[in-house]
């Protein structure tokens, strides 16, 4: 992937924060976006932790309630898509530790495996079995296998979406190494 030429040098906003912080003495090149970003970029990061659970929340009542894992794996892929707006690709990429394609290959694999372990027991495939589970101190729980489908189908999305996101995030790199040039 390659931008038209006229797309790789900075976007105009940032060269007239970066001209600003040219002219000052006191101040380095990206200063202005820096102090611009701090209370987004704080907000963000505390709100990774709570997207988390919201995500754990719409998987696991995906199967009486809308959601499940499709639902989940984009509300984790925003997540995701906050930090890379609230903070630098390569803070953001120091700090978490996903690789997508392992994630994507999981999920096809997880899905794949589940839709074909009714054959096992002389189902069609992708056939659901659903029972209750007793889990201590919580009782009685629903397990279907269907929760298994949906695990493969929250880590493909993840990974997907993450992926994409890696990508456009390292294009700005590149557009950015381009124009120092």
């Amino acid at each position: 992937f390659r931008p038209a030429q006229e797309a790789v040098g900075l976007p105009e906003q940032q060269r007239v924060q970066d001209a600003f912080d040219d002219e000052q003495d006191d101040r380095s090149l990206g200063d202005t976006l820096r102090d611009y970003m701090a209370v987004p970029s704080v907000i963000m990061r505390w709100m990774f932790p709570a997207i988390i659970m919201l995500s754990v929340y719409l998987f696991l009542r995906g199967h009486d309630l809308p959601g499940g894992g499709f639902a989940a794996g984009i509300a984790l892929a925003i997540a995701f898509l906050l930090q890379y707006l609230g903070a630098n690709v390569r803070d953001v990429e120091d700090r978490l530790r996903i690789l997508p394609v392992r994630w994507i290959g999981l999920g096809l694999l997880v899905a794949a495996a589940t839709g074909m372990g009714a054959w096992l027991f002389g189902y069609p495939f992708l056939t659901s079995h659903a029972q209750y589970v007793e889990l201590p101190l919580v009782g009685k729980v629903p397990f279907a296998t269907a929760l298994l489908f949906d695990l493969g189908v929250y880590l493909l999305v993840v990974g997907a979406t993450v992926l994409i996101l890696v990508a456009i995030a390292h294009q700005s790199l590149r557009s950015s190494r381009a124009a120092e040039q």
